[in-house]
């Protein structure tokens, strides 16, 4: 049964049946009816995409992402993407993901925008001056920003309250006698890695400790680049006492970097990791301490629902900004100053 043969059977044309079935209010409710009843009683199954087309729907969202050598490895990644599929999965929304080069990127939104390919999109990994959300803004294109930017007041994004977590290491190593804290980061362009510095510096600060520019490291969103981070800082002739790594990629490598080294966490140097390290490592039984943010399959849920409400347009800026806050797991990886 298509819809030629179901007009045909209820002597009407296919536009009307096609628009008593879309719910278009230029047709009588009595048509409507005698439409439903008719689909149902002859098992009619409409075209979906022919649906979606005519109604300027994909019913899918798109994730247009650099991928690094570390994400695919990254359970964290895996279970966000798997929450957003949970959570769009009710609405029968497909979650799309593609693949770009840092500099295609824009050119693969323009793609998939004009093939009508998705209903909107969610902007990971945004950074301080991102021009995916200018380009997604100036086109009209409903989209979720997955961690603000610079300017952040006037479209819809979930995020972490970077900056507060890294104040929690900070002050919970100071509480433990430190005073010489380095610190391992991200490129400062990612916008959830300069909050997380600029909270270093606050909760340093705060203290009246000064900075050590030498102990402070940049490494890129990979084990090697936290291994290699870590190595350079135990080459230093003066060593910190206490290191925080601003995510759990580095962090993994610069923790092997230390137990490769004999390097006792807990007791020869303390170790807070950013969103922890994955279950997977071989820590020799330790527990690291974390600064923690809500599981990321229920983070990937939350912005499903968001996206869909984004779409909606059904609510205020206001209930489509969520900022969740953080949280310090104690673990047996930091512990008093050895020689305070």
């Amino acid at each position: 049964m298509d819809l030629k043969a179901l007009s045909a059977s209820l002597n009407l044309s296919m536009t009307t049946v096609s628009r008593a079935l879309n719910g278009y209010s230029d047709v009588s409710e009595k048509t409507r009816q005698r439409v439903i009843e008719a689909a149902r009683t002859l098992g009619y199954q409409p075209n979906s995409v022919a649906r979606n087309l005519a109604l300027g729907r994909a019913n899918a969202i798109g994730i247009v992402y650099p991928l690094e050598a570390g994400d695919v490895a990254d359970p964290r990644f895996l279970e966000v993407v798997s929450g957003i599929t949970e959570g769009l999965a009710p609405a029968n929304i497909d979650l799309l993901i593609a693949s770009a080069s840092h500099k295609g990127e824009l050119d693969s939104y323009d793609r998939m925008i004009h093939s009508r390919r998705v209903d909107g999109f969610i902007v990971a990994r945004t950074l301080v001056q991102d021009e995916r959300i200018d380009y997604l803004r100036q086109a009209g294109v409903p989209f979720l920003a997955y961690g603000r930017t610079a300017k952040s007041d006037d479209y819809p994004w979930f995020d972490f309250d970077n900056e507060a977590g890294s104040v929690l290491a900070v002050e919970r190593l100071v509480r433990l006698g430190h005073r010489h804290i380095a610190y391992i980061h991200a490129s400062l362009h990612y916008n959830f890695a300069h909050q997380r510095h600029a909270g270093y510096l606050r909760g340093m600060h705060d203290a009246g400790i000064a900075p050590q520019t030498d102990w402070l490291l940049q490494a890129g969103l990979a084990r090697c680049s936290g291994y290699a981070a870590m190595e350079q800082l135990l080459a230093r002739p003066v060593l910190p006492t206490a290191v925080i790594v601003d995510n759990n990629l580095a962090g993994v490598g610069a923790v092997q970097a230390l137990i490769d080294r004999g390097i006792v966490m807990g007791r020869d140097i303390s170790v807070i990791v950013y969103d922890g390290i994955p279950p997977d490592t071989l820590l020799m039984g330790r527990q690291i301490t974390s600064i923690i943010q809500p599981t990321q399959q229920r983070t990937g849920e939350r912005m499903a629902t968001l996206i869909q409400q984004v779409i909606a347009n059904a609510m205020p800026l206001s209930e489509l900004q969520m900022l969740c806050q953080p949280e310090l797991l104690p673990g047996d990886t930091d512990g008093p100053c050895p020689r305070h």
